[in-house]
């Protein structure tokens, strides 16, 4: 079959990819709009398929586009990476990781990963989408990320999830409320407090009712999309929040203390996702390899490592 397009049209549709406007992107290419348009498509015409679609003032990727985008990047930045090591160039293009995150997972995990990713390789550029757990799912699903670090996906047919971590809900409370001088706080005491809860679109929420189906339950009196916005209110005196003990700040923090939550003991698992039988960028499977290296490293006192694949005895 022959290829009915160039080069210089996949680099016309990785710029208007980036900047979402056909002015900004024809002028980034050094060529008029309407030449530019016609890149556009003639690259779709090729292929027989939508990469955008246009309004007037903005430009977004199709379903497809998005994935021909991210298949396009990596052949340009290897094809880059091919010919400046031809020409002895030292400067190698930096390649680009998209990891989608839960935000308690970044400060508490993925921060260590990339610190030690750019200790190793000064030239791989790390994106992370810190987004909800159902967000993070969709992104590593619609191959928006490379893969990701999140607490749903594990019962997705065409996902595939490694347990990093295993952590347990606990109480966050003032260090001068009556509750942070407990050793642990059974679920039903906490409808004595005021309660902020998680809003129920939240996969903490979903993950919380489930467990504590039949369980007496707080009452909410103010509800929020984001464990930190909780933990803000939190900190300010508005009441008491169940919380990952993953998004807790450390031990040393002067205002903020957590407890454990039992009767029953709510636990999730946090792990890596990606598209199963996809295989990941070299330099994606890096950071995945050194997430999977750091298992356990950086557990707190309320969080285990996932157990240990058993080894196959010898015969």
């Amino acid at each position: 079959m022959a290829i009915e397009f160039d080069l210089n049209d996949l680099l016309a549709f990785r710029a208007v990819a980036e900047l979402g406007n056909f002015r900004k992107a024809a002028e980034a290419v050094h060529i008029s709009q309407p030449a530019f348009s016609r890149r556009i498509d003639k690259l779709e015409q090729a292929l027989g398929v939508r990469l955008l679609n246009r309004t007037t003032r903005h430009v977004e990727l199709t379903a497809v586009g998005r994935d021909f985008e991210r298949k396009v990047r990596q052949i340009l930045d290897d094809l880059d990476v091919t010919l400046m090591g031809i020409r002895g160039d030292k400067r190698m293009r930096m390649s680009e990781v998209t990891i989608a995150c839960v935000p308690s997972a970044v400060n508490h995990f993925l921060s260590h990963v990339i610190a030690r990713s750019r200790e190793r390789d000064a030239n791989v550029r790390v994106k992370v989408i810190d987004a909800s757990a159902n967000d993070v799912l969709s992104a590593v699903s619609r191959g928006e990320a490379d893969f990701g670090l999140n607490f749903m996906g594990a019962m997705e047919g065409d996902i595939e999830f490694r347990t990093l971590i295993e952590e347990r809900f606990v109480a966050a409370c003032r260090r001068d409320h009556p509750l942070a001088r407990r050793r642990q706080v059974r679920w039903e005491e906490l409808v004595e407090y005021d309660f902020v809860a998680v809003a129920k679109s939240s996969g903490n929420r979903l993950l919380l009712d489930q467990a504590l189906a039949g369980v007496i339950q707080p009452k909410s009196i103010c509800e929020t999309r984001h464990v930190t916005t909780m933990l803000g209110l939190v900190e300010a005196g508005i009441g008491v929040a169940a919380v990952p003990s993953m998004a807790m700040p450390g031990p040393d923090h002067p205002l903020l203390v957590s407890v454990p939550l039992v009767d029953p003991e709510v636990t999730r698992k946090v792990g890596l996702i990606q598209r199963r039988g996809r295989p990941l960028p070299p330099a994606a499977q890096q950071i995945y390899d050194l997430c999977v290296e750091m298992e356990g490293r950086t557990s707190d006192r309320h969080s285990r490592p996932a157990a240990k694949r058993a080894k196959p005895k010898k015969a």
